[in-house]
């Protein structure tokens, strides 16, 4: 390489050249906007995990052995809602838990105890032996639509503090948990999950929690799954002050649906999704009332139902025993139909 060659490569690698523009590789200038939009995206990301990372803990736990001796059983997420030490994560992560201990982004390491767990929805609150700790905050899970940017952060094969992006790709999905229980109106993204980010949050792109992270479905890499954080805000209050979830049962299996134009404008509704019943266990009081798979719920006491939340939080309210009235649509037809809950565990 001649004198020259080199010191316009050496121009070229500092920036300083401009080469010959037909020979040059580089973006056209229509090109940098999608550039400057995914920078943007990039910094919105950042951002999050500036914020809402100090707030994400691994958990370990410990269990008795054979020898009734505590041994390592396994290694889940978390995440601080309040300074005093709660963390929400899930049930199967902190599940016959001997001791529990939490490790904070920077090293340092706490014990903790299970405050109360719901089975039913994967969720469990622990409390860490500390104060004044980072905490994140729960936003609000229903205002997510199908496409909008989320993050998840957790602790994957003990790999601390490690974060995916995805999108929301379907909302109000069901699926079973490892104990073949269905866990209802499930956030599905693709922000990549595996053992160990049970537990963690999914963030928005303003950093509040729309979701816990439950990595349920093993071999389901590339798939996310949320408890939605709507849910765990109604089960952190009933553990917190009742110290279980007691819940008005109708012992169905239900869905979101959206309602087509002609049949809002027919029954004169306000809302366009209904509650779907998907199957009805034995000998429970919808099944008891008349209540059939596929019938469409709109209205319960009065009230309009458009989500499986909806549903869940009246019944957590309403006396249990006592009847309610339900709005359902069968075909064409506009119903009402009383039923009596009954207590969930009455059911089993």
């Amino acid at each position: 390489m001649d004198e020259n060659s080199l010191q316009q490569t050496l121009r070229l690698i500092h920036g300083e050249g401009a080469g010959e523009p037909e020979n040059r590789c580089e973006m056209k200038e229509t090109d940098k906007t999608d550039v400057e939009l995914l920078d943007a995206y990039s910094r919105a990301v950042i951002a999050v995990v500036d914020a809402v990372g100090p707030a994400v803990v691994s958990i370990s736990i410990s269990t008795a052995s054979r020898r009734g001796e505590p041994e390592q059983a396994g290694v889940g997420s978390g995440v601080i809602i309040a300074p005093d030490g709660y963390i929400l994560t899930n049930d199967h992560v902190v599940q016959n838990a001997r001791q529990l201990f939490v490790t904070l982004t920077d090293g340092s390491s706490l014990t903790a105890t299970v405050v109360g767990t719901d089975p039913a929805t994967d969720l469990a609150i622990i409390r860490a032996s500390g104060s004044g700790l980072p905490y994140a905050t729960l936003g609000d899970s229903d205002s997510l639509r199908a496409g909008q940017l989320v993050i998840a952060i957790g602790n994957p094969f003990g790999f601390q503090s490690t974060v995916s992006a995805g999108i929301v790709s379907a909302l109000g999905r069901a699926l079973r948990s490892r104990e073949g229980r269905l866990i209802e109106n499930i956030i599905q993204h693709t922000a990549p999950l595996n053992p160990g980010n049970s537990g963690g949050p999914l963030v928005d792109s303003r950093g509040r929690i729309v979701g816990i992270n439950t990595a349920i479905i093993v071999t389901a890499q590339g798939i996310g799954f949320s408890i939605p954080s709507n849910t765990a805000k109604w089960i952190l209050s009933q553990l917190l002050t009742v110290g279980r979830v007691r819940r008005g049962h109708l012992g169905i299996t239900a869905q979101q649906r959206p309602l087509g134009r002609r049949l809002v404008r027919f029954h004169n509704l306000t809302a366009e999704f209904a509650v779907e019943v998907v199957s009805i266990m034995p000998n429970s009081p919808a099944g008891e009332a008349g209540i059939r798979e596929g019938d469409l719920i709109v209205a319960i006491n009065g009230q309009e139902v458009t989500s499986v939340d909806h549903l869940h939080h009246f019944l957590a309210e309403w006396p249990i025993g006592k009847e309610v009235r339900l709005s359902i649509i069968r075909g064409q037809e506009r119903l009402e139909k009383e039923v009596t809950t009954a207590e969930e565990e009455t059911l089993h």
